[in-house]
């Protein structure tokens, strides 16, 4: 965890709990735009950086996705399972190499070449962790797997092919809920639609 910045003093971090994240209460000192100091105090979550891709088959114009329990999501909305984009942490590894692990977790698909798009925080007020997006092509060719995750790490996951516009319709209608996953799905689909244009 990075200590000082330009305007910002970390005073104190402590460690809340601990599992399979970190939850710490941070001390900080700011200094306004006004030039006044001022003391605050964070809770921030660090359950550590991930990857996320959206494999696209170009000739069938098609996405593969997930359906899985999120247990946040069920507790807030009462969904049991939500529409995904196929993502995993990168507990140390490169970014690239995890996420081919992921998608032949997952997925069922065995991909060596991947297109790496950006990284972002999905929200940074509160959580640590910055997530780097990838896209892919695929093909049934591809499979390797009935794919569903990995039963000892509590995975139960269905694999959705779907087209890309009916992605984008399962956002407009709140199936697709999942931030990164709406980011990927927009972005794909503008991608095709400047392709067809030019």
């Amino acid at each position: 965890m990075k200590k000082d910045g330009e305007t910002v003093r970390i005073c104190k971090v402590e460690t809340i709990a601990q599992g399979k994240g970190k939850l710490v209460r941070v001390s900080y000192e700011q200094r306004r735009r006004d030039g006044e100091r001022q003391r605050r105090h964070r809770e921030i979550y660090d359950n550590g950086n991930s990857a996320v891709i959206l494999p696209y088959d170009a000739d069938r114009k098609t996405v593969l996705l997930t359906r899985q329990l999120r247990l946040p999501v069920l507790l807030q909305d009462g969904m049991e399972r939500t529409v995904e984009a196929c993502a995993g942490k990168l507990d140390g590894e490169e970014a690239e190499r995890r996420i081919v692990k992921e998608m032949q977790e997952e997925l069922g698909y065995n991909i060596s070449k991947l297109e790496r798009l950006f990284e972002l925080y999905v929200s940074p007020a509160a959580i640590m962790e910055k997530i780097v997006f990838f896209v892919c092509t695929y093909s049934p060719v591809n499979k390797v797997s009935d794919g569903g995750g990995l039963k000892e790490e509590g995975e139960d996951i269905e694999v959705v092919e779907t087209t890309l516009e009916q992605a984008a319709a399962m956002v407009s209608t709140g199936e697709i809920v999942d931030a990164k996953t709406v980011v990927l799905v927009q972005y794909l689909r503008d991608r095709m639609q400047a392709a067809i244009r030019s």
